[in-house]
């Protein structure tokens, strides 16, 4: 197994000792004062100590992420703790007690790089499993469901949670609205602004992979899965006013927690658990398993225990490896696949694609982003920040020269697909629709965590400017529940006047 020491940034160091030297390695002279044309002349364009130091510095920043730019991250450690053999065929789940290393990013969404950590936002909880077959990464959210269920929308429904094209600044009226007419998103909402919408810590959320993925055992059966990361320190969240005051007193408040916690030694840990469908389930269950906005009752398929998820390690260097870290869902391992859930689907390209972008096509080869316990071998070269690593070994396949060759063996099995192309809806199930599991939601909270849910939803909906708008959004609630939407208009209501 590989070890920290051998994957460690720090181990790619450049001793700090010594003189200062430009980029090229000349010992510097004078870093106090830049070379003029007499005492009190003008600027030389031939001191390139200047020159470099001020074009290093004007691009020391990458393009942040469109969405999750806002960040931390950890190393950490996974352990294997029930034998999940007879449901996948994944090396790092191969046995109890087998243990792999991982990188795990927290992220708010919609903030950029500079916003406050306490905001009512869903947190980002993407995690990279260093396995001996490869990278696997598993991309999700403190939440088990999304706003909206196929990729297509996606841009639409970040473009309302920005800034808008006209005032710059993130908009009542644009949220609302797209929320009043994609009903889908209603389960999501009502977990946004009930009391986990602002976790107090990052130790105190759960995670979810939120998708639904395709396991598959060494036999060829085929299991369909969700991923549940259940905090060890228990759940604990910040009301709007105690979020608003700490997000104005300290905006770095869960980054700083989760670093110090590292730091003393109390290491945040989860649970690690999966709920698992056999395939041949899916067809008649009564929810669409693939459908994003779902959760899948734990009556139905209870959760099953399989490992613990351990973060014992800082980063070194925060833009090299928090910034600069890429998670893609296409990112699998023999054993684990993607499933028909659209908006998964539009993910294992969307991601890799802002990766390359942002970071660029060699981002898979930095530190933190490279496989820890086996090496990538393929045909790709060049390109931007390339580093010659293959020397002069041969870019293509076949050869004959000892280049690495395909196994056949598919990481996943095969999916059994009819039909006509075309532009379609995903199937219906007998209980699908846009507000039973919303409304199931709001009857499981007790009668103060409605009306906390309440208050918060009134008070972002008051500030809508059309009474269209407002009305449309808050009757996706009452279809949830009439209870539930009663109570908002009474709120909104009050507030408005």
């Amino acid at each position: 197994m590989t070890t920290e020491a051998d994957v460690s940034v720090q181990s790619e160091a450049v001793t700090q000792t010594g003189p200062l030297t430009t980029e090229s390695g000349a010992p510097v002279a004078d870093n106090q004062n830049s070379e003029t044309a007499g005492i009190g002349g003008p600027v030389l364009v031939q001191d390139q100590l200047l020159m470099e130091k001020l074009a290093h510095f004007n691009r020391e920043r990458i393009p942040e992420r469109v969405v999750h730019a806002r960040g931390a991250g950890a190393y950490g450690t996974f352990t294997v703790t029930a034998d999940v053999s007879r449901w996948t065929r994944a090396a790092f789940l191969s046995e109890v007690g087998k243990q792999t290393e991982t990188f795990l990013r927290f992220s708010t969404v919609a903030g950029n790089l500079g916003s406050a950590d306490a905001v009512r936002d869903p947190r980002g909880f993407a995690l990279k499993f260093y396995t001996e077959e490869g990278n696997y990464d598993l991309v999700g959210n403190n939440t088990p469901v999304f706003f909206i269920k196929d990729a297509i929308k996606f841009p639409d429904f970040i473009h309302t949670q920005k800034r808008d094209p006209y005032t710059g600044s993130q908009e009542a009226d644009n949220v609302w609205d797209f929320w009043g007419l994609s009903p889908e998103s209603t389960h999501q909402v009502t977990w946004l602004f009930g009391d986990r919408g602002i976790p107090a810590t990052l130790r105190h959320m759960n995670g979810y992979g939120s998708h639904t993925y395709q396991w598959n055992n060494e036999a060829g059966e085929v299991f369909w899965v969700k991923y549940h990361f259940k905090t060890d320190q228990g759940i604990e969240n910040l009301t709007q006013d105690e979020a608003n005051k700490l997000a104005g007193e300290d905006p770095d408040s869960h980054q700083r927690d989760l670093r110090e916690a590292i730091e003393r030694g109390d290491f945040p840990s989860w649970t690690v658990q999966v709920q698992i469908m056999p395939a041949a389930d899916a067809a008649t269950y009564r929810f669409n398993p693939f459908d994003l906005t779902k959760v899948w009752p734990h009556e139905d398929y209870p959760p099953i225990e399989i490992g613990k998820l351990e973060l014992n390690r800082n980063p070194e260097n925060v833009f090299a490896e928090v910034e600069q870290s890429i998670f893609s869902p296409a990112h699998f391992v023999p054993g684990i696949g993607p499933s028909p859930d659209k908006m998964l689907q539009g993910r294992l390209f969307a991601y890799g694609d802002a990766h390359r972008y942002r970071v660029g096509i060699n981002a898979d080869h930095l530190p933190v982003n490279r496989p820890h316990a086996t090496e990538a071998r393929t045909n790709s070269r060049d390109g931007y920040a390339y580093d010659g690593r293959h020397g002069r070994a041969k870019n293509y396949e076949p050869n004959s020269f000892g280049g690495p060759a395909e196994t056949g063996r598919p990481l996943w099995q095969p999916v059994p697909v009819t039909g006509a192309t075309g532009n379609t809806a995903a199937p219906s199930h007998a209980e699908d629709n846009d507000f039973v599991q919303a409304g199931n939601l709001y009857r499981l909270m007790s009668e103060e965590e409605k009306e906390r849910l309440i208050g918060n939803l009134a008070g972002f909906i008051a500030k809508v400017s059309r009474d269209d708008i407002a009305e449309r959004a808050i009757n996706n609630f009452r279809q949830a529940d009439p209870d539930y939407g009663k109570r908002l208009e009474a709120a909104v209501q009050a507030l408005r006047g």
